[in-house]
């Protein structure tokens, strides 16, 4: 896709994030210039046309008062990883579940699910509580608590030297 200005402009705007307000795409729209409706459009067709791959959010959980948070490693049997992903990733705490080849012999586990809590205590009481009612006590998993907070940022668009465009 060959980005126009607007569309420079607008992805520069996006990946510095969404405002937190009751209509971020109003408010950035506004911010450029132009009508919701066209900030809209341009982003969907740049999706549509693979410049946008994925349009999610950073949530910052230590700033909402979780202190803890693990990846929990699943050893999933293959054919019946999608469905389980799916069932891990309907639990409110499990902030991503995403599937990974697994490295054999030494890494045998291909599903990763993060649990975010207050504490520690919160997170492994949240670990019990899933695998007794998604029936996946038999399945081998691990729990790997964070020890350090790395710098969260959301996707970028845009190579580095086209970022100042519109800005």
């Amino acid at each position: 896709m060959v980005l126009s200005e607007l569309d420079n402009r607008i992805m520069a705007a996006i990946q510095e994030g969404l405002p937190l307000c009751e209509k971020p795409y109003a408010a950035i729209a506004e911010r450029l210039g132009i009508s919701e409706a066209l900030l809209l459009e341009r982003i969907r067709a740049a999706q549509d046309e693979g410049a946008i791959k994925r349009f999610g959010m950073v949530v910052r959980h230590h700033e909402l008062g979780y202190r803890a948070n693990a990846m929990v490693v699943w050893d999933i049997p293959d054919d019946q990883v999608e469905a389980v992903g799916r069932k891990l990733g309907s639990y409110d705490c499990i902030t991503l579940c995403y599937r990974r080849p697994r490295r054999l012999p030494m890494w045998r586990y291909n599903l990763f699910t993060m649990i975010h809590g207050m504490d520690r205590n919160t997170v492994i009481a949240s670990l019990d509580r899933i695998r007794r009612s998604a029936g996946l006590e038999h399945i081998p998993c691990d729990i790997l608590f964070s020890r350090r907070r790395f710098k969260q940022r959301g996707a970028r668009y845009l190579p580095p030297q086209r970022q100042a465009v519109g800005e």
